[in-house]
């Protein structure tokens, strides 16, 4: 195989879950690949390898990314949250806990990115309608449970959130 000076790793640094990572990469590595295989981050995972399904959704500097469209070297200095960052050790997130109680997964595969973008989107609005929900998932694919538990687990999470703001203030 003819090797070209662009094929050549290189470091990519970044913060992942609140920790400093860092490993190599080739340019054309995509951050999904390099979550999973580089930094053994299994979570993210991938389906459409096209951005469409939503199963890679990571946040980047806050904001829910697609990791299959982006290349590692992209994410170079960034601030990446994948979902095994969202559960403190055994303490799941009131959405966790909601999508638990609500049975809002079944195979699972479509769990984390919809998590990830929920995370983003309940920290924006702390009191959605289960139409700016329904808007909010048109971004994600999930083939087994129909999106009612999701919605409903979302709708849940809210509550939650909110009656923790609630007593705090």
């Amino acid at each position: 195989m003819t090797r070209f000076a662009g094929d050549a790793k290189h470091e990519v640094r970044l913060r992942v879950n609140g920790k400093e990572r860092r490993a190599c990469a080739e340019p054309r590595m995509l951050l999904s690949d390099f979550l999973r295989h580089e930094l053994r981050l299994y979570g993210t995972h991938v389906g459409c390898e096209h951005g469409v399904c939503g199963a890679c959704t990571v946040l980047i500097d806050g904001a829910p990314q697609r990791s299959c469209t982006q290349y590692a070297l992209q994410a170079d200095g960034t601030d990446i949250e994948t979902v095994e960052g969202l559960a403190e050790g055994e303490t799941l997130t009131a959405l966790q806990e909601a999508f638990r109680r609500h049975h809002a997964l079944q195979c699972g595969f479509c769990t984390a990115g919809i998590l990830m973008s929920a995370t983003r989107f309940l920290r924006d609005n702390r009191q959605p309608t289960r139409d700016e929900i329904r808007d909010m998932l048109s971004g994600h694919i999930c083939r087994c449970t129909g999106y009612h538990g999701i919605v409903e687990a979302i709708m849940d999470a809210a509550g939650s959130l909110k009656s923790n703001n609630n007593d705090q203030g």
